[in-house]
């Protein structure tokens, strides 16, 4: 399935008969590998990008900070999101690269082998880490926007594949 297809006759699997939120029932779900990547974009002045790359933020590294806490956050998603799922995540990791002389991209990849998927992990991965650098600079740049944070991919359980059709 892409994000073209049209969603509109999907039923709303947090809701129960009575119209309010529930945690879906998993137990009937075959286990299968599952994995998820999220994407976060922070868009900053060149020099505070500049800063970053050769390690001149006071706070310390903030690829290596932000890394971790991207880590940390997604295996702490079910505490943060109400009707998440604690998984036994099976990988972690973060990827940056910049994009440009202002952007810093920060890609999580998040996998499991369960009865639910990780799209949420992955998406708080990328989410935390983001933020975790918009702190570790804002004393040198208040302007910081996070200006994307999307599901690029997932995989594994009954919807199957996503793959965010992208101008790339």
């Amino acid at each position: 399935m892409n994000e073209k297809e049209n969603n509109t006759n999907l039923q709303l699997t947090h809701i129960n008969d009575q119209g309010r939120a529930h945690m879906v029932d998993v137990i009937n779900k075959a286990p299968t590998e599952r994995r998820a990547i999220a994407r976060a974009e922070i868009e900053m002045s060149e020099a505070t990008l500049v800063r970053i790359k050769e390690g001149g933020i006071k706070k310390g590294d903030v690829l290596a900070v932000a890394q971790v806490a991207g880590i940390m956050a997604a295996k702490k998603t079910s505490d943060m999101i109400p009707l998440c799922h604690p998984l036994p995540l099976t990988g972690v990791d973060l990827l940056f690269s910049f994009l440009d002389p202002t952007t810093l991209r920060i890609e999580a990849e998040v996998r499991t082998f369960g009865s639910t998927g990780v799209e949420m992990e992955a998406l708080t991965a990328a989410s935390i880490s983001a933020l975790t650098v918009y702190d570790m600079c804002k004393a040198i740049d208040r302007a910081m926007t996070i200006r994307f944070i999307g599901l690029m991919e997932k995989s594994g359980g009954q919807s199957g594949l996503f793959v965010r059709q992208s101008e790339e």
